[in-house]
């Protein structure tokens, strides 16, 4: 074997230790959040709630993720990478504890402000950990496999509500539990993590911006998608006379989705190119948003929410690939704090225009809501792929 044989080898070879425990702290906090966004949107429509209040409430998440995402670059090299998570768990677990104790939707918009401020962090140093030791001929399965864990603790979150229902402290317990579970899976692992990236020019969040607009605009969309979903798609059902129950499960269904097809759009996207792949996940996402009134009372809405989660977070998905394609060092980091505070815009854009939508048009405000973003990602990626 030659000396660039060797080389190849070692940079090809995957740290499994610090991998999994990078997956396993992400997914474990995933799980509180997927638990999170119905969960209190359904204690909102009890309570009798408008759906713009409740797109309010829900906005407030991703606008911590919005305002925490330009400090956490310069926190991560101050406190380190393991330090940070391990007290944004902690912090996000004593938020989730007082969202609990006070059954008020005023006294909830700070709380989830903090919430999303404390998470935000834990997923940028999460991504960068992970994009930083993923060997690049085995990039898209390996962020396939990640989003597809993720997704799966996503789908545990609503899931457990039809065990524990929406009301009392049982269904939050779940979410304390994971959230302290998260900051316990990084003391354990910490030795074996990485450290953050300082190689490179530095780059602040918003220099990011001119580096990859149509990148941070996909971001965006897929944002916005899942967001929209998750916070309103109660409301969406309940307009057309579902149980909670039910809409629980499509939510479900939908996240699931996410956790089945990560991998394969990843394979795929490493044959065909990630741009491509994109492109065909923004098209499904439309196709989606046009057939959503007509199935939504028919037993087509179980496979149309399936393959709709898998490829609207599959643009997610592809992001990451691209990012670790084009970028390294300290612009890296910048790149993944920059998909934070954009994943920020788009559900705190998404939902109260949606929420918005829904008041002044009705129900059916939610799939055109879910489709104007996706169209305008089509026709960027289509001129960009044409140009190419």
């Amino acid at each position: 074997m030659t000396a660039e044989s060797i080389t190849s080898a070692r940079t090809d070879r995957i740290p499994w230790a610090a991998m999994a425990g990078i997956i396993a702290t992400v997914t474990v906090f995933a799980v509180a959040q997927g638990l999170t966004y119905p969960l209190l949107s359904f204690i909102l429509e009890r309570q009798g709630t408008t759906s713009g209040l409740i797109g309010l409430s829900a906005a407030m998440t991703p606008l911590g993720f919005i305002l925490s995402a330009p400090f956490i670059p310069a926190l991560s090299q101050c406190l380190g990478g393991a330090r940070l998570a391990i007290l944004c768990s902690i912090l996000a677990a004593l938020t989730l504890i007082t969202i609990a104790w006070m059954q008020d939707i005023w006294a909830w918009m700070p709380l989830r402000f903090l919430l999303g401020f404390f998470a935000n962090s834990l997923y940028v140093i999460s991504e960068t950990w992970l994009i930083s030791i993923t060997p690049a001929p085995r990039r898209g399965r390996i962020m396939g496999l990640y989003s597809s864990i993720v997704s799966g603790g996503f789908a545990i979150g609503p899931l457990s509500l039809g065990l524990t229902g929406t009301e009392g402290w049982p269904p939050f317990m779940i979410g304390i539990t994971a959230f302290l579970l998260c900051g316990l899976i990084v003391l354990a692992v910490a030795a074996r993590l990485p450290e953050m990236p300082n190689e490179g020019e530095a780059t602040s969040v918003g220099g990011f911006f001119a580096l990859a607009p149509l990148l941070l605009f996909a971001v965006f969309t897929a944002a916005a998608f899942e967001q929209i979903l998750l916070s309103l798609f109660a409301v969406y059902g309940a307009a057309l006379g579902s149980a909670e129950g039910r809409i629980a499960s499509l939510i479900t269904c939908f996240i699931a989705g996410n956790a089945a097809l990560q991998i394969l759009l990843g394979r795929v996207a490493e044959r065909f190119g990630s741009t491509r792949m994109m492109l065909f996940c923004v098209l499904a996402c439309l196709a989606g948003c046009l057939l959503l009134p007509s199935v939504f009372t028919t037993w087509l809405i179980w496979p149309l929410v399936f393959v709709w989660g898998g490829v609207s977070f599959g643009i997610y998905t592809l992001s990451l690939i691209q990012l670790g394609e084009r970028f390294t060092g300290q612009a890296l980091i910048a790149g993944n704090a920059a998909f934070a505070l954009v994943w920020g815009i788009g559900g705190i854009v998404g939902s109260p225009a949606t929420g918005l939508a829904m008041q002044l048009i009705g129900h059916q405000g939610l799939p055109l809501s879910l489709g104007l973003p996706s169209c305008v990602l089509a026709v960027f990626l289509m001129a960009r792929t044409w140009r190419g």
